[in-house]
């Protein structure tokens, strides 16, 4: 394209240092090209033969790699590796290829079997958009004089001790922690996020079912005032719509349930709370035994609850956050 350019300004009468403004290259490249399409047409717009080796391979082999990274491993193992590509092409076109040869030529074409993007299948359900906009209407705008939860489990956190300490960050250089852990067991809470101010309850639990999910609404229902309605969403989990919770919601009719389509639990506001503990306590934790990881959750919780604020819960795609 730029040398077409330079060939059809040079046509209009424009000379070589103008050119070279115009196309902001140097004057030296404009001449090169006015007198190679002067020599020879639009041959001499063509790249002149390169020196080098001849190609080893030819299209069939490229071909033929291709052809295996594109395709599922025979076998038990389930990821492709330049070497079992380079074995896989030596036996289908008997023609030898080194592992390195086969990963320019995956370069080349931008391919990369070792890598893999996984996507859910989002199970369609007729009221999926209804169920998005009741939740979403009901964090925008609770009703008047109800209380709002949103309320989930987090399981099998586990307690983490580093085998040595880890070493505070430093100008230049990064906090180290060592990699080598000891396990002590792994604990679960329920929690309760009550949507306009914030605050929330978490418990821990033994067992993640309908009876201790059930036993953790009881204790709730007793602790809120009597006179009011309580709206609260929930997820599609097993202890949340089994036979046993689903009577107990009818014996209580002051609790509504909004439940959220399936595979879109991020529509349920506690998981933002259970994403801030992981950050701020959970990810880099280091915890000599389970109760120590229990008293740690607590504690955060605790001193969140002393500031806490309603998430602002937008339409826009903006990242949603804690309103000011």
């Amino acid at each position: 394209m730029l040398r077409a350019r330079i060939v059809l300004a040079a046509a209009d009468g424009a000379d070589n240092g103008a050119i070279a403004r115009h196309l902001a290259v140097s004057v030296n490249t404009v001449r090169k090209w006015r007198g190679r399409f002067a020599d020879r047409g639009l041959d001499g717009l063509k790249d002149a033969a390169r020196p080098g080796r001849p190609r080893r391979y030819d299209d069939l082999v490229r071909v033929a790699v291709v052809a295996a990274a594109t395709s599922v491993p025979v076998g038990p193992a389930t990821t492709w590796t330049h070497t079992a590509i380079a074995a896989q092409v030596a036996g289908t076109v008997f023609a030898p290829i080194s592992a390195s040869q086969v990963g320019r030529v995956l370069a080349d074409l931008d391919l990369k079997p070792h890598k893999v993007t996984g996507w859910l299948t989002r199970r369609d359900t007729p009221d999926f958009w209804e169920r998005v906009r009741d939740i979403c209407a009901l964090y925008r705008n609770p009703p008047s004089g109800a209380i709002v939860l949103s309320i989930d489990e987090k399981t099998a956190i586990q307690a983490r001790e580093r085998r040595y300490p880890s070493q505070p960050a430093a100008p230049g250089r990064a906090a180290r922690r060592e990699f080598e852990y000891r396990r002590h067991g792994t604990a679960s809470i329920v929690a309760a996020l009550e949507v306009t101010s914030g605050q929330t309850l978490i418990e821990t639990i033994q067992r993640n079912n309908a009876a201790t999910f059930t036993a953790f609404l009881d204790r709730l229902d007793r602790l809120l005032p009597r006179d009011k309605d309580i709206h609260v969403v929930l997820d599609n989990g097993s202890s949340h719509t089994a036979k046993h919770t689903r009577a107990w919601l009818a014996d209580h009719p002051r609790w509504h349930v909004h439940w959220t389509p399936p595979h879109a639990s991020w529509l349920n506001q506690v998981e933002l709370v259970f994403s801030a503990l992981t950050r701020a306590v959970l990810r880099h934790g280091n915890f000599t035994g389970r109760d120590e990881l229990i008293e740690k959750m607590d504690a955060w919780m605790i001193q969140r609850n002393e500031h806490a604020r309603s998430f602002r819960w937008t339409y826009e795609g903006a990242p949603l956050k804690e309103a000011v």
